[in-house]
């Protein structure tokens, strides 16, 4: 029988010491098996972000288990965690944490560097992966020549580069307009449609919308754990928002051109 991807068991984890002790994740168990799509949801200090630290190995849980592709984590030590995340583990940020006088395709080569991967075969997947994500024709553009949208494409190819078991995706359309947004569940609604696995944390429930499962936790306990028929396109609050400005943009441009009209109409009678 095939591991799950992800499993976490009973995970406790307190902050500080005496009065100041802050228990984030109370006694937290989940399991994501292969090709599912989970979005974690919460409110500001739910624990969210505590668990997506612990799931992404950036974090050690005060107690409990977790494992990643049937490997437990708590038994590596601090060199076979580098490689289990560099290997196992793909991250998307909000603020997309891409190397700023790096080119896209050095960004998105930079995890197969680390993991010992010769030049020629990480040009190629980096290559292919920058084609996924629709930016082949931004390889050598530095991050401050690309807008926030392709930014977050660089580093959803830079997640997936490795071709990990679980991508990790923390708030990816939080720094993001409503074309962006788009853009960028369109690539991990494709995703999922192939197969990969993918845990997203995000506080807003229309992108959480486009997952199969939806996961909501309250101080530090899951409250909520269910499963549905994900979306598709443009969220909805972001296709009414999307709608007004374009309602509104062609009420003032007909506005603006009959207004032009009427006036050259009466230029053109003051001359006669």
């Amino acid at each position: 029988m095939t591991a799950p991807v992800l499993e976490v068991r009973d995970l406790v984890m307190v902050y500080g010491e005496g009065d100041a002790r802050v228990r984030a994740l109370r006694g937290v168990s989940l399991t994501v098996e292969k090709g599912d799509y989970v979005a974690i949801m919460g409110a500001s200090g739910s624990g969210k972000s505590t668990l997506m630290n612990i799931l992404g190995c950036l974090d050690v849980p005060t107690s409990g288990a977790y494992l990643v592709d049937g490997t437990d984590v708590g038994a590596l030590n601090e060199k076979q965690l580098a490689i289990l995340r560099n290997r196992k583990i793909g991250f998307v940020f909000q603020s997309f944490n891409l190397i700023p006088r790096m080119s896209a395709l050095a960004n998105v080569e930079l995890p197969m560097a680390y993991g010992g991967v010769g030049a020629a075969e990480r040009r190629a997947r980096a290559l292919a992966a920058l084609e996924q994500v629709g930016l082949s024709d931004r390889i050598h553009h530095e991050p401050n020549e690309l807008s926030g949208g392709q930014q977050q494409r660089v580093a959803v190819a830079r997640a997936l580069v490795t071709s990990p078991a679980l991508l990790l995706a923390d708030e990816p359309t939080g720094n993001l307009d409503s074309r962006s947004t788009e853009d960028v569940l369109e690539i991990l609604d494709g995703l999922s449609a192939s197969g990969r696995t993918i845990v997203i944390i995000t506080h807003e429930d229309d992108v959480a919308a486009h997952a199969k499962r939806v996961v909501r936790l309250v101080d530090g306990r899951i409250v909520e754990d269910r499963r549905q028929a994900p979306a598709e396109g443009l969220p909805p609050r972001m296709a009414v928002r999307k709608s007004t400005m374009t309602g509104t943009m062609t009420g003032t441009m007909t506005g603006t051109m009959t207004g032009t009209a009427a006036d050259t109409a009466a230029g053109a009678e003051a001359a006669g």
